[in-house]
């Protein structure tokens, strides 16, 4: 496995624990269809919380968050549909976050919430 693989899944590990402190339950990790992948689908009883993680291990080149574009954000949009009907959600409030997991070398690891982000 790759280097940034590894640290993606570790973002991605520290950011359902983060969630799951937070009260939300994770109903879906690395969720994928022919679009592409949802990294976390969460509940917190009330609405489904689409979560996109990204990870770096410095900010030298902007905060992780800053690689959620308008693009990315509609292809996670596309895969939701895909992740309702797959699961046989008729409808739902949904809430599409991001969190960004910073794992500096020798630094404390840092997860920023970023609710209703798009």
């Amino acid at each position: 496995m790759a280097a940034k693989d590894v640290l993606g899944r570790r973002g991605e590990d520290l950011a359902a624990q983060y969630l799951e402190r937070q009260g939300l339950v994770v109903l879906s990790r690395n969720w994928r269809c022919r679009h592409g992948e949802l990294d976390l689908v969460a509940t917190d009883s009330t609405r489904l919380v689409v979560c996109e993680v990204k990870t770096r291990s410095s900010t030298r080149f902007g905060v992780p968050a800053e690689a959620v574009d308008r693009r990315k954000a509609a292809r996670i949009r596309l895969i939701t549909r895909a992740w309702l009907a797959a699961h046989q959600v008729r409808w739902c409030e949904i809430r599409f976050d991001v969190l960004a997991v910073v794992a500096e070398p020798g630094a404390p690891v840092t997860v920023q919430h970023y609710e209703g982000a798009f």
